[in-house]
């Protein structure tokens, strides 16, 4: 694998343009740190390979494991680099038979019939992509099929790709929405978990702004103890001082008091809730029908009646796509959909036919500030972490196991 190259990747002044006109929630002093950012990938980055069978044939398999230390301002940009290297290495190394034959063409097809029954999807498959050409195929023959799509007038529409470089190679829009890791790390760090997705909730919007960047990943320690935060209402200074609750967890700090928000002031207009203010939320673990029912429900005993969108993203192909829409539609919502391993790992072997199986490969944050960070999730083949913490949270949660 390239990991030792990744210390040479850097900002160009093309990519640095690129950000400022299209990326406008990214402020100054951020873009300026970008320009001199580097990862250090032989100080943060240790590799280790374990044997299943050591018959000391250069044919053993094992398993890898990358441990990545240090700052997490430093170290947060190793994740999606190292998951596509991990493929890519499998996929050239260890199951070689198959070729890039009709790749584009069959993302030309799954795109189209997308956009044909009225779907709205954007590219989320870099992480666990075949390579980097695979994926530059399937974003050409995506870009095609949207193209003609658009000719016949259908409604549904490639909205964009999680992934910045092949969004400023084919001019499509940059799109993607807040990841498991800030909540997490919010939570290692505070070690607070009752307070922990309220927190991550105000320093996003305080970071971005209302209207920005407004999906809300609902998952992380469980959706029903997220909809508790999420219908709370942003605090201003003046609350936020009267909020003095504890967490269960011993040692946890009070909750810290909000961010400056995006235009440079703790005061907010009006008093609304995070539901209110978000644009709506994403499904990543669970049942989807079951999640789709949750929040209309919860929704509804808000009060909140403009139609939201939920964002569905887990282990999603043609026929889920489009189950979830008329469910998401029939209950009031506008289902957008982040289509990943399907898109840009989806291979046959040569020889015979069969699926060349895709690598189920996760990074995550496993600590920060001296605790352990975990992730629950809304199904248990999806808890990640410490199985202590994880015990210890779902109790003090209240968590129900599913």
């Amino acid at each position: 694998m390239l990991v030792p190259e990744l210390a040479n990747v850097s900002l160009t002044t093309a990519e640095l343009d690129y950000l400022k006109n299209t990326c406008t929630y990214f402020n100054e002093d951020y873009l300026q740190f970008l320009t001199t950012f580097r990862l250090q990938p032989s100080k943060q980055i240790h590799a280790s390979f374990a044997l299943l069978n050591d018959t000391d044939s250069p044919d053993d398999m094992g398993d890898l494991s990358l441990d990545i230390s240090g700052r997490w301002l430093d170290t947060i940009l190793y994740e999606i680099p190292l998951l596509a290297l991990t493929s890519e290495a499998y996929f050239k190394f260890c199951d070689r038979d198959w070729t890039y034959r009709h790749q584009q063409d069959r993302a030309y097809i799954k795109g189209r019939r997308l956009i044909e029954h009225g779907c709205i999807f954007s590219e989320f498959g870099s992480r666990r992509r075949r390579d980097y050409h695979t994926q530059d195929l399937v974003i050409q023959g995506l870009k095609q099929a949207a193209a003609d799509s658009k000719a016949q007038g259908w409604k549904g529409k490639l909205s964009g790709t999680s992934n910045v470089h092949f969004a400023m190679k084919y001019g499509l829009t940059p799109v993607g929405t807040v990841a498991h890791e800030w909540f997490m790390g919010i939570a290692s760090i505070t070690n607070d978990y009752v307070h922990a997705n309220e927190t991550a909730l105000r320093y996003w919007v305080g970071c971005f702004g209302e209207g920005v960047l407004g999906i809300a990943l609902t998952d992380t320690f469980g959706t029903p103890t997220f909809l508790k935060a999420f219908k709370r209402t942003m605090p201003t200074p003046a609350n936020s001082m009267a909020d003095d609750k504890k967490t269960l967890i011993p040692g946890a700090a009070s909750p810290p008091l909000p961010p400056m928000d995006a235009n440079g002031t703790t005061d907010t207009p009006e008093e609304r809730s995070y539901a209110q203010i978000f644009q709506g939320v994403r499904q990543d673990s669970g049942s989807p029908t079951e999640f789709i029912k949750m929040m209309r429900d919860f929704y509804d005993s808000q009060g909140i009646h403009e139609k939201k969108t939920i964002v569905f993203s887990d282990s999603l192909n043609i026929e889920l796509c489009l189950e979830y829409m008329h469910a998401a539609e029939e209950a009031g919502f506008a289902p957008t959909f982040g289509v990943g391993t399907f898109l840009t790992n989806d291979f046959h072997h040569e020889s015979n036919g069969q699926k060349s199986v895709p690598l189920n490969i996760v990074i995550k944050i496993s600590s920060a500030n001296g605790h352990a960070a975990i992730k629950i999730s809304d199904n248990i083949g999806k808890n990640t972490g410490d199985s202590e913490t994880v015990h210890k949270v779902k109790e003090t949660l209240g968590y129900v196991e599913k």
